[in-house]
């Protein structure tokens, strides 16, 4: 079993793949735009859309997050589509994450103690997404 996350944009994935790279200290892999991929007469390529990204992954603490921007006559609802959690090990990547992340963004919980971790903050990203970052202690 594999844990897979996609990430949809409204035409900024390209902006926000890179941004995560960087947060996370990763690269992006695999960029595909919808103009690279084959023709299917099913769905006929919009011109808005041939610029777009159809795909690109970001490998973030041993999972590969998926992004790609909603094609035309697909509206995105963005917000709390997604909710990613970060658990990490070490309390000082925990700050520099959120402190990445909140630029932009809006905070919605500094880190801080809470009952099921040492370390907890919650903010949305300047692209509205939701991150949950914890520090966990693996026993």
């Amino acid at each position: 079993m594999n844990l897979e996350l996609f990430i949809n944009f409204d035409g900024n994935c390209r902006e926000a793949v890179a941004f995560y790279a960087k947060v996370f200290k990763s690269e992006v892999n695999n960029l595909m735009t919808y103009g690279q991929s084959p023709p299917d007469p099913n769905y006929p390529l919009q011109e808005a859309d041939k610029d777009k990204v159809m795909y690109a992954g970001v490998p973030i603490g041993g999972i590969t997050v998926m992004f790609m921007d909603m094609p035309s006559g697909f509206p995105l609802v963005v917000g709390n589509n997604i909710n990613p959690t970060i658990s990490m090990d070490n309390k000082e990547e925990v700050g520099r994450i959120f402190n990445e992340l909140k630029v932009g963004g809006e905070v919605y919980v500094e880190p801080q103690p809470t009952f099921f971790s040492e370390l907890y903050a919650m903010v949305k990203d300047k692209f509205g997404v939701i991150w949950q970052i914890l520090y966990y202690v693996r026993k």
